[in-house]
């Protein structure tokens, strides 16, 4: 399933390039983000009773007893599917550990599993961010400041996540108390899910059951432009030769969450593609740790 699923993305992006000289430049790839190393969690702690309910929690090391550290929320993309794991941003969860944030790199239900798609993959994620209450109580963690990364599928599970306070109460995903986060960074994320209709291979629909003529109500509670504006600072990283999610996705949402007088801003990386973002060894990388740190109002270390 896995091989069928990395063949899926790898033509979806071959037709996408359509010949373009530019996009005979070599970028990373998904099979290269998973050859970084990726040192293990310090914990692997379940947030409910599914095995895909679970986190991966990292610590800084050093610090006094007193020191409360900031927290990265990390959400993997991979078109919600369950072909795709976190592994892919363990090694991207390290980095930024190292850098000084409590990293809380999170599993989710996924498209082909039980309970999967609409609403389940929405409740686990918003459990899982406010689980770090629980967490709190027996691991430094500072819960004013917390900051939410998503690649992909899971940059628009990031902005869901910092709109989710938006939601009606007759909603399914509504919580009374979500967690308040700091600011909210998306990569390469799918801003609009009704415009990716056909991303993916039509995995926006599969996710909410339709289309948006058909759960018109489901687009309106999850697709993160419809939930203008946050009130949160967001910070959006997209590569040029992105060839999965179209970069149209990132302007598109950064004009109309200016418009709604949110603080947003989109950087354009050129030359780079879809997992140059969460690749540590790529020359996005530093771009991606400075919008993190920046939030986090940490320096980035020498």
């Amino acid at each position: 399933m896995k091989r069928l699923a990395l063949i899926r993305l790898i033509l979806l992006a071959a037709v996408a390039c359509g010949g373009h000289a530019a996009c005979a430049q070599k970028n990373i790839t998904f099979q290269d983000t998973r050859k970084l190393p990726a040192p293990a969690a310090d914990y692997r702690i379940a947030y409910g009773d599914d095995p895909s309910q679970f986190g991966e929690l990292r610590l800084p090391r050093g610090g006094s007893q007193t020191t409360r550290h900031p927290v990265v929320i990390v959400i993997h993309g991979g078109c919600w599917l369950a072909e795709y794991d976190l592994g892919q941003v363990s090694n991207f969860s390290d980095a930024l550990t190292r850098a000084g944030a409590a990293t809380w790199n999170l599993e989710y239900r996924r498209l082909g599993q039980t309970g999967g798609g609409w609403p389940g993959t929405f409740q686990d994620v918003a459990r899982g961010a406010d689980h770090l209450r629980v967490l709190a109580r027996t691991h430094p963690l500072d819960l004013e400041r917390v900051v939410v990364v998503g690649h992909s599928a899971g940059g628009q599970l990031a902005l869901w996540l910092a709109a989710r306070h938006k939601l009606p109460p007759e909603s399914l995903l509504f919580a009374p108390d979500p967690l308040r986060l700091h600011g909210v960074v998306s990569l390469a994320g799918v801003t609009d899910l009704e415009a990716f209709a056909r991303g993916c291979g039509g995995a926006a629909g599969k996710l909410l059951g339709g289309t948006a003529g058909e759960v018109g109500e489901r687009y309106a509670q999850t697709s993160p432009i419809k939930l203008l504006p946050l009130g949160i600072p967001q910070r959006l990283v997209h590569g040029a030769l992105d060839q999965i999610v179209p970069l149209k996705l990132g302007r598109d949402y950064e004009a109309a969450a200016k418009a709604r007088g949110d603080n947003v801003s989109l950087t354009v990386l050129e030359r780079m593609g879809h997992f140059d973002l969460i690749s540590t060894n790529s020359r996005a990388w530093p771009t991606v740790e400075q919008a993190v740190l920046s939030l986090l109002e940490l320096k980035k270390n020498s």
